[in-house]
């Protein structure tokens, strides 16, 4: 009996070891199979689907980009917006930017982006697609770089259809990191800095993100057509020439009199920052230890002997186990904790910046229409064009204040402190005028201030939604007919915005 029990559990052994050595074998191969870097077809590159057959898990991690789809208007939250972009599209629409997966849909929908009536019309040039698609760099190879800057954003509403995804930081014949946006080499190259080529591996990894999520302007550059006719292109340009600190930026703009746009209500010549991610990102404790943005927004996971960087990039809060403790010994709990308190201090600081801030605004379009001149405003304007790219700056960043938190709270004290120095010199220039009594009006709702900035949102928003009926239904027919668009890659796409519903 104990001879038949003991052979039983050999060979009940055995199987299980077979079983286990198949298993083991077949992810072996799976593993081997992923790693000779199948290719995607040239033709198919910039759909993202077409790499889902080699690349599944990759491609399923990056669909759930779409999970991160809270609509939070960001006027309604902070009203003192519309004062401070008053006179830009900032100030008509801004909501918090959601996953990738929406990133052409929120273009689209955005009251920024107008409601053109054909190919030529609308507020937006075509630099305002840059960062939404690997479409766009297929039409930089396809049409000229210059070329493709030029233009109003409406030109390639058919064209650019496919959301961020494989094609923007991966080469499809090898899978290697890759950047296909020229402008970032050219800054690398003006700062000083390795371009993407002669990078480590690891620096690729964020710098395949600094692509977009940089501080960059639309410079005005002239040139010759393919038939020899003179144009101006629109290009992104990211202002690295004097080093990559807002103040580095600041003087870049000051020394080339750039300007965004003038705001309505104070006259003042304004810095509107983009979202400087990787800069920003750069002075804190993370960078400066090696860190890089995939190691905390795309963290490794592990499926039996397949290991792969997951695609749903997002907060490292909703991933701690694979984005934080790797690294860190406190719990889970403490760490959130200390990410809170960082936020904490962030708003706070952010608040009373953004309070003075648009009370400057207010206190020198009171001292204009009382007859003060741009002499006697001159360094007020300054003050506050200095104050408010500080402040924009540090928060325009996704979590800078987790980033760089030292930086964030230093600038905008910076930004608080200038404002001030910009209120204090309205003082004297409301003396002067017989107003030294003067408040400025009440912009506590997104209503009270979106009226102060001369926002028409009733009649943008009736505009928008004619040309959703219109000429959107239009540039997706055209873009399946091209065979630029697969529909099906955006079922379930959400088409809310702020100021409608489904």
């Amino acid at each position: 009996m104990k001879i038949k029990l003991l052979l039983i559990g050999s060979l009940v052994a055995i199987a299980a070891m077979a079983l286990l050595a198949s298993s083991v074998n077949e992810r072996e191969a799976e593993r081997v199979a992923l790693n000779k870097s199948p290719v995607v077809a040239e033709a198919d590159k910039n759909k993202n689907e077409a790499w889902s057959r080699y690349y599944p898990r990759q491609y399923s991690s990056w669909k759930k980009t779409k999970e991160s789809d809270e609509i939070k208007d960001m006027i309604e939250a902070k009203p003192q917006l519309a004062i401070l972009w008053a006179g830009y599209g900032f100030a008509k629409d801004y909501n918090a930017p959601r996953g990738h997966y929406y990133a052409i849909q929120d273009n689209v929908n955005s009251l920024r982006t107008g409601a053109p009536t054909d190919d030529k019309t609308g507020p937006m040039p075509t630099a305002c697609w840059t960062c939404k698609s690997p479409d766009v760099p297929r039409l930089m190879e396809r049409d000229g770089e210059n070329e493709y800057f030029t233009g109003k954003w409406a030109r390639y509403g058919s064209e650019v259809v496919n959301a961020i995804g494989c094609a923007d930081c991966h080469d499809n014949k090898t899978a290697e990191l890759a950047v296909r946006r020229p402008y970032l080499d050219r800054a690398l190259a003006a700062a000083g800095l390795p371009t993407f080529k002669n990078s480590t591996h690891q620096q690729k990894r964020s710098l395949v993100c600094a692509q977009c999520h940089v501080e960059y302007y639309f410079k005005k550059t002239e040139y010759k057509t393919k038939d020899g006719k003179d144009a101006v292109a629109k290009v992104v340009t990211l202002p690295w020439a004097e080093g990559l600190s807002a103040e580095n930026m600041e003087k870049y703009y000051d020394d080339r009199n750039f300007k965004d746009f003038t705001n309505k209500i104070s006259g003042t010549p304004i810095l509107k920052a983009q979202h400087p991610g990787f800069e920003i990102s750069s002075t804190g404790i993370h960078a400066q230890k090696g860190v890089s943005c995939a190691d905390c927004h795309m963290p490794y996971t592990q499926e039996g002997a397949v290991k792969y960087s997951d695609h749903q990039v997002q907060s490292p809060l909703e991933t701690m186990d694979r984005s934080c403790m790797p690294c860190h010994r406190e719990s889970e709990k403490k760490l959130a904790n200390i990410v809170k308190q960082k936020f904490d201090r962030k708003e706070f600081l952010m608040e009373i910046a953004m309070d003075n801030l648009a009370k400057a605004h207010l206190e020198t379009g009171k001292a204009m229409e009382l007859g003060a001149t741009d002499d006697e405003l001159k360094a007020i304007r300054t003050d506050i064009r200095h104050a408010q790219w500080r402040w924009d700056y540090s928060i325009a960043s996704h979590a800078s204040f987790f980033h760089a938190p030292e930086e964030t709270l230093r600038l905008l004290a910076s930004a608080n402190e200038t404002a001030q120095q910009a209120r204090l010199k309205l003082v004297r220039v409301l003396a002067k005028y017989n107003a030294i009594n003067f408040s400025a009006p009440d912009f506590s709702t997104k209503k009270n201030a979106q009226k102060l900035a001369g926002v028409p949102l009733a009649k943008l928003v009736d505009a928008k939604l004619k040309f959703k009926a219109t000429l959107e239904k239009a540039w997706y027919k055209e873009a399946v007919k091209k065979g630029n668009l697969n529909m099906e890659s955006r079922e379930g796409v959400d088409k809310t915005s702020s100021y409608f519903k489904k």
